[in-house]
């Protein structure tokens, strides 16, 4: 049975950004929640029968933010997003879907967690998600990355025709690149072309000579970048800790509590009630009961 793991945090932001606002009966702001709730349920539907799970972001802070401190916070995140994300969690526990609430940890991370944990078990692991970091997860075609909104899916080799090196080499792709959304720059002049050349021969930062004129890589500038990251090795090292996702993050259940069975009729409607989603209460195509 495949395994679907969904990025609820950037399922959030894009209804957030991209649905249509509503109120709910006490007045609070809910059209994020209703957008990934009518998402979740075209999930459910076109995957079904799946096991699946959501990881969600219900503190936008981590550990990394204590390595480094210009990594992202919820700082500029619009207060009626970030109200919603409680709400989200039981939208999607009331779906019948399996919710890791990450604190310490990031929502990557237990999508990271859950992608190694499950990967024997899963006939094939489908992270929805169209974030980069999580290209470090992909395996061969067992573990691939889906961007339902352009409807692409990536797997070993499509992580290598789009960025130029393979899923285990995204760590120090980004710590060379940077990953603005999440606040590191990565090093000066290191674009994704030259990141690509490099790392395609030498795979990982400690493996990239000092000079350049050792290289086996032919990219312009390298006089340039050699010395950037001679300068800035220890920081690079730094970004690439940040880049890379912890596969020991909670993730407590065993495979066969992930089996969606259908949604529970009564919680759903409650759900559905509470918050004003009137137009979905019948949209599940199965039912728990």
């Amino acid at each position: 049975m495949r395994l679907v793991l969904l990025d609820a945090t950037y399922e959030l932001f894009r209804a957030y950004f991209g649905a249509p606002p509503r109120r709910s009966p006490e007045g609070l702001e809910v059209g994020a929640v209703a957008g990934l709730a009518a998402s979740a349920l075209a999930l459910l539907r076109e995957h079904a029968p799946l096991a699946v799970a959501a990881a969600s972001d219900t503190v936008i802070h981590s550990f990394r933010n204590e390595l480094y401190a210009g990594y992202k916070t919820d700082a500029g995140v619009p207060a009626e997003l970030l109200a919603q994300f409680p709400l989200a969690e039981e939208a999607l526990e009331a779906l019948g879907v399996t919710v890791w609430r990450m604190k310490e940890f990031e929502a990557d991370d237990g999508i990271a967690a859950g992608a190694a944990r499950f990967a024997e078990e899963a006939g094939r692991v489908i992270i929805a998600s169209p974030d980069k970091d999580l290209a470090q997860c992909v395996v061969g075609e067992r573990v691939v990355l889906l961007d339902r909104r352009r409807d692409v899916t990536l797997d070993a080799d499509g992580v290598r025709d789009k960025f130029g090196v393979p899923p285990e080499s995204i760590p120090d792709y980004l710590a060379l690149v940077g990953d603005s959304a999440d606040g590191y720059p990565g090093l000066p002049g290191w674009g994704p072309k030259s990141t690509a050349a490099v790392l395609a021969r030498y795979g990982h930062l400690e493996a990239i000579p000092d000079s350049h004129g050792v290289w086996d890589a032919r990219v312009r500038g390298a006089a340039r970048l050699a010395r950037a990251l001679r300068e800035g090795r220890a920081q690079a090292e730094l970004y690439r800790t940040l880049a890379t996702l912890r596969r020991d993050a909670p993730v407590t259940e065993r495979f066969a509590d992930l089996e969606w069975r259908g949604v529970p009729r009564e919680p759903w409607l409650a759900l559905c009630e509470a918050l004003g989603l009137g137009h979905l209460r019948s949209r599940p195509h199965r039912w728990l009961d």
